[in-house]
C-alpha cells in the first residue's frame, strides 16, 4: 500500500505532457502540463519566484539570481546585469491571482528577430493538488524558420518546468 501511495505521488508530480502543438516557418506553439502535489496558491506563488528555479544556463548574465518576475499587470520578467543594464524578457499583461498569468515578449534568441510571443500560464486545482499548464506561442520572422526553433524552445521549457516542479513541490504545503 505504501508503495502505491508513493507511486501515485511520483506520478502526480511528473509532467503530464510536453509537446510542440504546431509549427510553421512563421511561428509555433509549445505546451507543457505539470501536475503538482501542492495547492494552486502555492504553485502560483512558486512560479513567481522565478530566480529560485530558472536554469542559469538560460540567462544572459549566467545567474538566475539576477532574474525577477513581478506578478502584476505591467510587471516585468526582467534580468539585471551585474555591471548595469539588463533585459526585459517578457511583460506581464494579465494576472488572475492564483489562477492565470499571461506574459508577452520574445524568449531567448527570438529577441533578436522580428517575433512576438505569448506565454500563457494557468494553474488549475486537481484532486492531487494542482496542475500548471504553460502555452508559449511565438510568431513573426525568424531567419532560419520558427519551425526549426520550436523543438529547442520546447526542450528549454521542459527543462525550466522540471526545475519549477522540483522547487514548487519542495515548499511547505500550507
Amino acid at each position: 500500500m505504501k508503495y502505491l501511495i508513493m507511486l501515485g505521488l511520483i506520478a502526480a508530480s511528473a509532467p503530464a505532457s510536453a509537446e510542440v502543438v504546431s509549427a510553421s516557418p512563421n511561428g509555433f506553439e509549445v505546451r507543457h502540463t505539470v501536475n503538482l502535489v501542492v495547492k494552486p496558491e502555492v504553485a502560483f506563488q512558486a512560479f513567481g519566484n522565478i530566480s529560485a528555479w530558472w536554469n542559469p544556463e538560460h540567462t544572459y548574465s549566467g545567474s538566475s539570481a539576477n532574474l525577477s518576475l513581478a506578478l502584476t499587470p505591467g510587471g516585468c520578467f526582467c534580468e539585471r546585469f551585474p555591471k548595469g543594464g539588463g533585459i526585459e524578457h517578457m511583460r506581464v499583461s494579465f494576472v488572475d491571482p492564483g489562477k492565470h498569468i499571461i506574459l508577452t515578449g520574445s524568449l531567448g534568441p527570438l529577441l533578436y528577430e522580428a517575433t512576438s510571443g505569448v506565454l500563457d500560464v494557468q494553474v488549475k486545482s486537481t484532486s492531487a493538488g494542482s496542475q500548471l499548464i504553460v502555452d508559449y506561442r511565438a510568431a513573426g520572422f525568424y531567419n532560419a524558420g520558427a519551425d526549426k526553433l520550436a523543438p529547442m524552445v520546447d526542450q528549454m521549457l521542459a527543462d525550466q518546468l522540471k526545475r519549477y516542479r522540483t522547487f514548487a513541490t519542495a515548499r511547505p504545503r500550507t
